[in-house]
Order: C-alpha cells, then structure tokens, then sequence
C-alpha cells in the first residue's frame, strides 16, 4: 500500500505545473498524418486536376496558381491567420493575440495535441479554400491580380467563416453543425468562385468553340490524390484517432463512390458514353457533399446524400453553363457550392439517430432535426451573403487598382506564355 501511495506522489511529481491537457500519441499521429493528406489535394491532387481540365496554352498557369496560394496562405495563416481564426471571443473575427504565433512553443497544447499540430492542420484548409476559386476563372485572371485576390479573400471571407462556425464565433456558439468545411470552405469557395466567375466574364469563345480538358489522365490521377487525400480532411476533422473518425471516413468513402456512379450513370443515358470527367467529377461531388455531415449521418444516409449530390451538382453544372450562360470554367460553384449547401441541409435531417435513416449517425439538436435545419439554413444565409459582399468588394477595389483579366492578345496566346514565359509541353 504504501508502495502505491509513493509511486502515485512521484509521478505527481513529475507532471508540469498548469498543463491541463494531456497529450495523446494516438490522436497526434493521426493529425500529423491527416495533415499530410490535405495538403496533398491541393498539392499536388487539385493542382492536377484542375490542371487537366484546361487547355495545354494554361496547364502551367493553373499548377503555378495552385502552388503559389500554397505558400502565401501559408505565411498568412502563420502571421495572422491562425490568430483571427482560432483566437479571442468575437462573433464575426478573433484577435490578434497570436500574431506571427506568438506565444506558442513545443510545449502549447490544443486539446489532445501539440498546438503546433492543430495550427499545420487547419492551414492545410486554409491552402485549399482559396485554391479551389482558381477553377472559376481559370484562363483569363491574371497572375499579379489572383495572388493579391487570394490573400483579400483569405482574411476578408475565409477568416470571418472559419472564426464564426470553427473558432467559437457567432454560428458555432449557436449551434450550426459543419464538421469539416461544408460553410466554411465549400459554400465560400464556391459563392466566391460564382462571383468571380461574373465579375471577369466568359472566355472568348465560351459556349462557341469547344474547350475540352487538354489532359484526361492527368484530371483522373489529380481525381484519385483528392479522394485519397479527402480522409484526412473528413476523417481527420474529428481531431482524434477515435470512432467519430472512423465513421467520417467511411460515410466518405461511400458518398463519393455513390456520387461518382450516379454522375456517371446520368451523363452514361444522355449521351451514351461513360466518361472519365464525368465519373471523376461525381466522385468530387460526392465528397464534397458529405464533408459537413460526415460526422452526423451514418452509411445509409451517405448513401443518400452521394445520389442527390452526383445528380444536383449534375444538373446544377448544366443549368450555369447552358441556361444562366456563366463562365465558371471548372464548375467550382456546382460542384462545391451547391454540393457543399446540400450537405450543410441534409445533416439536419439525416443526422437524427432515430429519425429517417438515422443508423451509425451521432445525433443533432436535442430540439430535432426542424430546428437544426433552421440553425443550418441560418448558417448558409450569413456566411453566404457576405461571401457574395466581400467577394465583390474585393474584385471591384483590385480592379480600379489594377487590370484583373489578361488581354485578349494573352487569353489568346495563352497564359503559360503570357503571364509566365513558359510552356507546360514542348513539340
């Protein structure tokens, strides 16, 4: 007895004044590696993808983009976009308390994990959000004008989001459920992309010439490196190597594969032809409808939301193209927006454990699922509407400062070329 009374005070002992989180090596590695995998879909997973979609005169200018908005939403995270994000009680913003991540050493603790860790993990979204836009006025923006677009609509939209649902703000405090980025990353990257997409017009020839994606294998492989790398975005948002986790990355797997089948399967009867694009497009679709139910919904209801996600988005692609006449190069509005804005609704009704294919789901509202679709739809209004404001602002300011659009001579030549003195292939 006395024995266990000394071993208990030695390693009392032992333990740092004032920690009051304990590290957990489980949960650790699983972040370490998600973060990995995220950074992976956009480099090099939708550098590639997005890369494939367009003409060879823009491959490179599209890889350049991608990369380059790796690197400044890197140091902009790290000097004061962790800290408006992650820091202090305001509704809308956070604070500056963590500028250049002040105050933060090996021995900072975020829960169950080095802050160190956490802090690389949400950069990781961070990077991505603002990338995926890049697909809404591929071909025509540019270089000078996407980078300082980029780092305005990273602190003035994806901060402000990020804060109100994931940083204690607004939205989260009052209940609205986006457990991996269906708001704060789908519904802004796609109402921004929808934005720009107007604000910079069509390109010459849209809706007149054909402009078929230059590289097919390459949209497949950029494809399968965002699916691979969409389990640490899902699954690694549960912040622990536990079965939260474990159900996220399995209700993912399955609505993207169900996505992936039903897009195929629609285009497959219209057009008598399966496609590569088609099915890698479902696919993405799929995924990026269930990210914000992924951690409510259960195998039935993923099976759900991947059919309407790769037959909405489907339709939804169509209808902007041919009937709205709106340039949205690689559909980055009806794929992510719409997809991600379905799924922010259809968690309020699937994620009721015993409600209608409520099985493996984890529960919503204890008021049920009419007032979380409320709390929802209220989530999507806010973090909508100032995401078409802010958008606009920041185009129509950049613009009275600078050309935004290449010159028709340089849409022409293309910009590989033009903006970059390159070629991405050489005869």
């Amino acid at each position: 007895m006395i024995k266990k009374v000394l071993i208990c005070f030695s390693a009392l002992m032992f333990v740092p004044l004032g920690m009051t989180d304990e590290l957990n090596a489980g949960d650790t590695s699983w972040i370490l590696t998600s973060t990995a995998l995220v950074l992976l879909m956009t480099l090099p997973g939708l550098a590639l993808f997005y890369g494939g979609l367009v003409r060879s005169k823009n491959v490179l200018s599209v890889l350049m983009q991608c990369f380059s908005i790796a690197c400044l939403m890197s140091v902009c995270w790290v000097v004061y976009g962790y800290s408006l994000a992650f820091k202090g009680d305001g509704a809308f913003i956070g604070d500056l308390s963590a500028l250049f991540l002040n105050g933060v050493d090996r021995t900072s603790m975020s829960g169950s994990l080095p802050e160190s860790v956490f802090i690389t993990f949400q950069m990781t979204f961070a990077i991505i959000t603002p990338a995926l836009v890049v697909g809404a006025f591929a071909e025509r923006m540019r270089f000078s004008a996407m980078c300082i677009f980029s780092v305005a609509w990273f602190t003035l939209v994806y901060l402000p989001a990020c804060h109100m649902i994931w940083g204690g703000g607004y939205l989260g405090s009052k209940g609205v459920i986006d457990f991996a980025g269906g708001l704060v990353v789908h519904a802004t990257c796609g109402l921004g992309a929808l934005v720009a997409a107007i604000y910079l017009g069509q390109r010459k020839g849209f809706n007149k010439v054909p402009m078929p994606p230059h590289n097919r294998t390459m949209v497949m492989i950029g494809a399968s490196m965002l699916w691979v790398g969409w389990f640490g975005f899902n699954a690694g948002s549960a912040v622990a190597a536990d079965s939260s986790a474990g159900m996220a990355m399995l209700v993912t797997h399955i609505s993207a594969s169900i996505g992936a089948l039903t897009w195929m399967g629609i285009e497959w009867i219209k057009s008598g032809k399966a496609t590569i694009i088609g099915i890698a497009t479902g696919m993405v679709a799929g995924l990026a409808t269930i990210t914000p139910a992924s951690g409510t919904v259960g195998p039935s209801g993923a099976m759900l939301i991947g059919l309407l996600a790769g037959s909405v988005c489907f339709y939804a692609t169509q209808m902007i193209k041919s009937y709205f006449k709106i340039d949205d190069s690689l559909d980055v509005f009806p794929v992510h927006g719409v997809g991600g804005i379905l799924g922010i609704i259809m968690l309020a009704l699937l994620g009721d454990p015993d409600g209608f294919l409520g099985s493996g789901a984890s529960g919503i509202s204890s008021d049920g699922a009419m007032a979380q679709l409320m709390l929802q739809l209220e989530g999507i209004f806010v973090i909508g509407l100032w995401t078409i404001i802010a958008t606009y602002l920041i185009l129509k300011i950049l613009n009275m400062f600078t050309d935004i659009r290449v010159s028709s001579e340089g849409e022409e030549e293309g910009l590989d070329v033009f903006e970059h003195n390159e070629k991405g292939y050489s005869l």
